[in-house]
């Protein structure tokens, strides 16, 4: 049985930058513990295998074209149940052919455990994708914890990554992902 720290910890945070370096770039972001931290280059962010509702396989690289806040979290998961409502909120707002929140459940429980947890607690606009393996958590190392949400941009690289909770339908969340769209 794996045990994960439920609230993020260690290194102080990079200050978010865009490509070039420029920390004005990228409008300041801070969750309930920890602010947003950019990763610095922008390297391929990893490529998540996970599955939807229906069983099918996907991966992050058929996002490609858009950014996507990817969002690893469990039912079991107190900062990320505190979370999940603003991460609805945000995809009903800024969600579509440009921009995905993919909200993958590390559930062992698969569909059977995430489903009943989305319609109890109101979440309609995420779609219920999965990967009860937990490969995800592998290959998103160094992983800190849940929930971890990791900002990519439409190449794929990962712009940054927020350990812990976050109020994510506020004006700073927002301004974040509009500075990511707006790159191109």
């Amino acid at each position: 049985m794996a045990v994960l720290p439920l609230t993020a910890c260690g290194e102080d945070p990079q200050p978010a930058t865009a490509p070039g370096g420029n920390a004005a770039a990228l409008p300041a972001f801070q969750g309930d513990t920890r602010p947003f931290a950019a990763t610095p280059g922008r390297p391929p962010a990893p490529d998540f295998p996970f599955a939807d509702a229906g069983g099918r396989d996907l991966t992050l690289a058929d996002r490609r074209g858009r950014v996507v806040l990817v969002n690893l979290w469990a039912t079991w998961c107190a900062p990320c149940v505190k979370e999940m409502p603003s991460l609805d909120r945000l995809q009903a707002e800024l969600g579509g052919a440009d921009f995905e929140v993919v909200a993958i459940s590390l559930d062992r429980g698969g569909l059977q455990a995430v489903k009943p947890f989305l319609d109890q607690n109101g979440i309609t606009r995420l779609a219920p994708y999965l990967d009860p393996r937990m490969t995800a958590m592998k290959l998103a190392q160094p992983l800190e914890g849940l929930p971890t949400s990791i900002l990519v941009d439409r190449q794929g690289r990962e712009v940054g990554r927020l350990p812990g909770g976050a109020d994510w339908s506020g004006q700073a969340a927002k301004a974040l992902i509009r500075a990511v769209l707006a790159e191109g």
